[in-house]
């Protein structure tokens, strides 16, 4: 297992290497600096912002399943939409590029789906109580 655990590691340091090296030497990236302290930015805001927050989170759900499940949900299509979302009205002159609203389809995918989560938790509990009461 410690050797699969090296290859792993030494895979993805040439993985990151291979990526840092064309990311540096690219002709479109004219400033290479800018780029390492726009990411040495990220780091700190992902280890110092979003990463307490997440796991603060994690932890107030701990016992929810279907908070977590929603939570997850919504995370991933938030990571998938919030891109198009930004770029809302960024078209170039090509209305077609981007032609819906965005920001309303994520927000009504958002409260449906806590909508549907809601109902779950309230129909998993009446049937814990059901089952309770039948005991």
């Amino acid at each position: 297992m410690r050797i699969f655990r090296g290859a792993l590691l030494l895979g993805g340091l040439a993985l990151l290497a291979c990526g840092l090296t064309g990311l540096l030497t690219d002709p479109y990236v004219t400033g290479p600096l800018g780029v390492l302290l726009w990411a040495a930015g990220l780091l700190v805001l992902h280890d110092g912002l979003w990463l307490p927050l997440v796991c603060a989170v994690g932890v107030a759900a701990a016992g929810r399943p279907v908070l977590r499940g929603w939570l997850v949900v919504a995370a991933a299509v938030g990571a998938v939409a919030v891109p198009a979302v930004l770029r809302a009205g960024d078209d170039h002159g090509n209305p077609t590029l981007l032609p819906l609203p965005y920001l309303r389809n994520w927000l009504l995918f958002l409260a449906v789906g806590a909508a549907v989560a809601a109902l779950t938790a309230v129909v998993r509990r009446g049937v814990r109580r059901a089952r309770r009461a039948g005991r």
